[in-house]
């Protein structure tokens, strides 16, 4: 546990003084040939099979914005194959049902958020994958902010946006949530009886994790990290330059020494096999005011709609899933589905688990939508 501590302090600790110096520092994305391959193209999508055109009689992308609260809202959204709003789907006998994805932290809406929504789309839904507020090519200042509230109420606003859109069944409406907007959509579902079908894929509890460390490694540092965010938010505050936590670039050597799964392969995740220049896993100090007080799992037994977690067997972070699972004690018809031999961001990107993911979805989707 020391050694895991004293890593994962190294991680949350590399600051850098602005945004644009932190995006620019950076490394992998220039040379990521999802990427490349997308360039010229309006979608720059960094998952394999991503629609690189939209060609009719397939699944096709929208690329949209929104107003939420002022904040201009950057979203992607998917429709079916041979979709058509003015008229009804086969074999149904009303509009399309909806899903709203929720992408993890640092993440953005074309990695393994997009991809999710691309492939829930094959399957007949239409699909919304938005970047949260302050991150990715949504608006709002500062930069990186990662604050719960702000990241529930992403989820709230794809909702708004896609109940509108044409063909759409607002009742019949899902979420999804992955790593981190599994936290937030855990919260968002709470209150929000929109939805009718929540799934989880990989949850993250970001306030647990920030306010104990990962796999509960930095209890003993509580008070002291509160400090800094406090201190980094009256730097804000007098107009002093903010201060962010996380990892700004990584190197090869970096990324192999580092003990946890999550980490290491999230490292080769965003910063070299996936990476798009929109995600980082900067977020602001200040954040953690906000971050280190909240939890997932607070009032979690208000969820009374049918409820689907899913972890990969090998997960490092499935004891965050176990945690929330547990006091989900009104959810109807809850199930935890594991995919063997997976890790946590394997559930990302591999084909076998994608696909089994995908299938489990679309199973539970059907029945309670």
């Amino acid at each position: 546990m020391k050694k895991l501590t004293s890593i994962i302090a190294i991680a949350t600790s590399i600051t850098a003084t602005d945004a644009v110096s932190a995006q620019s520092a950076q490394k992998g994305y220039q040379h990521n040939p999802r990427l490349n391959d997308a360039v010229g193209q309006a979608f720059t999508l960094v998952y394999e099979g991503a629609i690189t055109e939209n060609v009719k009689g397939k699944v096709n992308i929208h690329p949209v914005t929104y107003k939420l609260n002022g904040i201009t809202i950057a979203a992607n959204v998917y429709t079916p194959p041979n979709y058509d709003a003015s008229q009804k789907p086969a074999s149904r006998q009303t509009s399309y049902p909806a899903v709203v994805i929720a992408h993890p932290n640092g993440g953005v809406k074309e990695q393994t958020a997009g991809l999710y929504a691309q492939r829930l789309a094959e399957a007949g839904y239409i699909t919304i994958a938005a970047d949260a507020a302050y991150q990715g090519a949504s608006g709002g200042e500062p930069r990186h902010t990662d604050n719960p509230a702000y990241r529930t109420e992403d989820i709230y606003g794809m909702a708004d946006f896609i109940t509108q859109y044409p063909g759409v069944d607002a009742n019949r409406l899902g979420v999804l949530g992955i790593c981190g907007g599994g936290g937030y959509t855990l919260k968002a579902a709470q209150s929000d009886k929109r939805f009718k079908a929540i799934a989880t894929l990989s949850m993250f509890n970001s306030g647990e994790v920030r306010r104990n460390g990962f796999q509960n490694s930095q209890l003993n540092s509580i008070q002291e990290r509160l400090q800094k965010a406090s201190d980094a938010r009256a730097q804000e505050a007098a107009g002093g330059k903010i201060i962010y936590a996380g990892v700004a670039s990584i190197t090869d050597e970096e990324i192999a020494k580092t003990p946890t799964d999550l980490y290491r392969e999230g490292y080769l995740y965003y910063y070299r096999t996936h990476a798009h220049p929109n995600s980082t896993f900067l977020y602001s100090m200040s954040s953690l005011l906000g971050l280190m007080t909240w939890d997932a799992t607070t009032n979690i037994d208000l969820i009374n709609q049918p409820l689907l977690m899913i972890a990969g067997s090998k997960s490092d972070t499935k004891y965050m899933t176990d945690e929330a699972f547990s006091k989900a004690t009104h959810a109807k018809n809850k199930e935890l589905f594991l995919i063997d031999g997976a890790t946590h961001i394997q559930t990302y990107w591999r084909p076998e688990y994608v696909s089994q993911a995908v299938s489990k979805m679309v199973n539970f989707y059907q029945e309670n939508l």
